[in-house]
């Protein structure tokens, strides 16, 4: 038997005025309010600014969509955040990368990137999420091939995405049948 999904949905007719406000904001742009929201909204401030950093990030960032889903992966694999990753990989794969790639992440082995950019993401992740500040050379080839900017909003990707897989996960939230 499965454990419970932990996620409290709060009835529309229930919300407090700050979360209807921010449910109707969040399904006007979404078309509905996805999971993680349904975990935010009770702190609806939390869940607006949510909002406003993922759909930068998602949507605006100097990352290209391609960059953005993978460092998703890459995230939602160091948290085993499941529903997270089963949704992405499949987009990644949509949008050209090796399912070797994902299998080789799964295992804990660094994947065969052709890629100088995204090998640069995939090394910077990994630095930043093991203990201390990472090696130099890490460092400064993202620099090199990403920019500042681009540094910015990889360390901000692997924060926004390390809540929603966490969120996910610590709420149970299965993954959809068929993904």
């Amino acid at each position: 038997m499965a454990e419970p999904i932990r996620i409290k949905e709060i009835p529309q007719g229930e919300m407090t005025a700050e979360q209807t406000k921010v449910f109707q904001d969040l399904v006007a742009g979404r078309g509905r309010l996805l999971a993680p929201y349904k975990v935010w909204i009770h702190a609806p401030k939390l869940a607006a600014a949510l909002e406003t950093v993922g759909t930068y990030l998602n949507k605006a960032s100097s990352l290209s969509e391609r960059e953005v889903e993978f460092i998703i992966c890459i995230v939602a694999n160091h948290w085993k955040g499941e529903y997270v990753w089963v949704a992405h990989v499949k987009r990644c794969v949509a949008l050209g990368f090796s399912p070797g790639v994902f299998d080789s992440i799964r295992a804990g082995r660094a994947p065969e990137l052709h890629d100088d950019r995204e090998q640069a993401i995939f090394d910077l992740a990994k630095i930043s999420m093991e203990p201390g500040a990472g090696s130099d050379e890490v460092f400064n080839r993202a620099e090199t091939l990403l920019g500042r900017n681009g540094i910015a909003e990889v360390l901000a990707l692997l924060g926004y995405y390390s809540s929603v897989s966490i969120a996910m996960k610590v709420h149970r939230v299965p993954v959809p049948a068929g993904s």
